[in-house]
């Protein structure tokens, strides 16, 4: 059985815990692998090994940094289908899904490779008599970074690019459910001249994240999961004195004026509900219908739900693949079992979904629920899958009320032809990211990603201009050189004078 280890230092580290976790192909239900997972010896010892590799990497020119992350971008660019493939493997996505993620991951590289504008500081002449102020900003020192297992390759790489552009070194502690794909990204960004011991990987479960978030030589964690984690984490990282970003979970609504585009508007419904089988932050997981258009976007929804084709995520013809354990699919169809008691009309039911010859796959199907009502089980938690909930309301304003009420506040959409209407929108919404007949709205890599309310913990979105604020630290410094013909001023004990 293939086993993922650890990489520290530059090099593979073999787990010395004796601990394993078992990492399963969600296609067959085959456990494939076993990771390793560190005691906090195991962590201790990579982040001296990242605390030592600090004190040269943090004093590296900006053009010895970007040159590594020129040649790692191509090197990324190269292997593409190598990650792609490993993410298929232990995620259970589609192979174009998985390349997506990739592209969008790259978008970062690509940010951190112009980080010598993003690190420009500012310079203020003769503020008083030869006083120039300058501003700069220069590295934290060992950051760690926690992800998740929807985004194996693209998470991490909204992460750690930009804090070791910034001149900083990395742990990264990736999801134990599908590790290699972190891995290999560590290894091609060795291949790439990134000194050892400036990006190390750290597997590992709750044993490995405490001992991060407890370590006093890490001066910063990226975490990105479930709401409840992401509190966690912020709490318990800021209590032991380390700035954090902790983005957590979602409820991403969508509403759909009655001047909308229904086709258009069912298109992106089906796509942003269904499409890595649910299981992302920025999923559209409930449709607000307004007035009467509620009963024919449905059915529209409805009759492109039925003709997704599920299967293996290597299999060209997929649209959608399984979920990533047997649990979480069963937890996913609960939702859908228990909904008509809590009032919802069940329009579509996935839960007996399988592929014959792979029965033991972790499989599910589309499921659709309409009249949801804002107190039943599948409106308040983030269910994480290929459910997709519609709730109607008659007019604008209620439909905006209802999603303002939900504790998350990380991305949301509205479909209209109506540009005062959409403008009203994006300004009264309570949420940190806003499509407009956009249903997936993340944004581009320069600038930031991040929600509102029970979807942030910290001050800090991540990755553009905010991820490169997140790991450096602002510096003032005042000058006065004395003109060659000045004589000694003397002790003033006074305050002193801007003019």
């Amino acid at each position: 059985m293939k086993t993922v280890n650890h990489w520290i230092g530059g090099k593979t580290v073999e787990g010395a815990s004796g601990n394993y976790g078992p990492v399963t192909d969600p296609a067959t239900g085959e456990v494939t692998t076993q990771v390793a997972l560190a005691s906090a010896d195991e962590v201790d010892a990579a982040v001296q090994v990242a605390k030592e590799a600090f004190l040269s990497w943090g004093q590296s020119s900006l053009a010895a940094r970007t040159k590594v992350l020129f040649a790692y971008r191509a090197l990324l660019d190269a292997n593409r289908d190598a990650i792609a493939e490993l993410i298929v493997a232990e995620h259970g996505k589609v192979h174009s899904d998985a390349l997506g993620e990739v592209a969008r991951g790259l978008e970062i590289v690509e940010l951190a490779c112009g980080i010598t504008v993003q690190l420009k500081g500012e310079l203020s002449t003769s503020v008083s008599s030869r006083v120039d102020v300058s501003s700069i900003r220069q590295p934290i020192g060992v950051v760690a970074g926690i992800t998740p297992f929807n985004f194996p390759a693209m998470v991490p790489m909204w992460m750690f690019p930009l804090a070791v552009a910034c001149g900083n070194t990395f742990i990264l502690k990736p999801s134990e459910k599908d590790p290699s794909a972190s891995t290999l990204l560590a290894q091609l960004a060795s291949q790439a001249g990134l000194p050892a011991g400036v990006l190390n990987v750290v597997h590992g479960d709750k044993v490995a994240v405490d001992a991060l978030l407890a370590h006093p030589d890490i001066a910063a964690v990226s975490f990105v999961g479930s709401t409840p984690i992401a509190r966690h984490i912020h709490t318990t990282a800021s209590a032991n004195g380390k700035r954090v970003q902790a983005l957590g979970g979602a409820k991403n609504h969508m509403l759909v004026l009655p001047d909308a585009d229904l086709d258009a508007a069912a298109d992106a419904a089906v796509s942003a509900a269904y499409g890595s089988a649910g299981e992302r932050c920025m999923a559209i997981s409930a449709v607000v219908a307004v007035g009467s258009i509620a009963d024919t976007l449905v059915d529209k929804i409805r009759e492109r739900a039925e003709k997704i084709k599920i299967g293996p995520g290597n299999d060209p013809t997929s649209e959608m693949g399984p979920l990533i354990t047997a649990a979480h699919r069963d937890k996913v169809a609960s939702y859908v079992k228990g909904a008509a008691a809590q009032g919802a009309d069940v329009v579509l039911d996935g839960t007996g979904y399988t592929v014959e010859g792979k029965e033991n796959g972790h499989w599910i199907g589309l499921s659709l629920l309409d009249n949801v009502k804002t107190d039943s089980d599948a409106y308040r938690d983030e269910i994480f899958g290929p459910v997709l909930c519609v709730l109607r309301v008659d007019t604008y304003e209620e439909g905006v009320a209802l999603m303002n009420a939900s504790p998350f506040g990380n991305g949301t959409a509205i479909f209209t032809r109506d540009g005062g209407a959409a403008r009203r929108f994006q300004l009264e919404i309570e949420a940190g990211m806003v499509g407009v007949n956009v249903p997936i709205p993340v944004p581009v890599g320069y600038h930031s990603f991040g929600g509102w309310k029970d979807s942030l913990f910290g001050d800090h979105h991540i990755y553009g201009n905010d991820g490169t604020h997140f790991y450096t630290r602002g510096k003032v410094v005042t000058t006065r050189w004395p003109d060659p013909s000045d004589a000694p001023a003397g002790v003033d004990l006074g305050f002193p004078r801007n003019h």
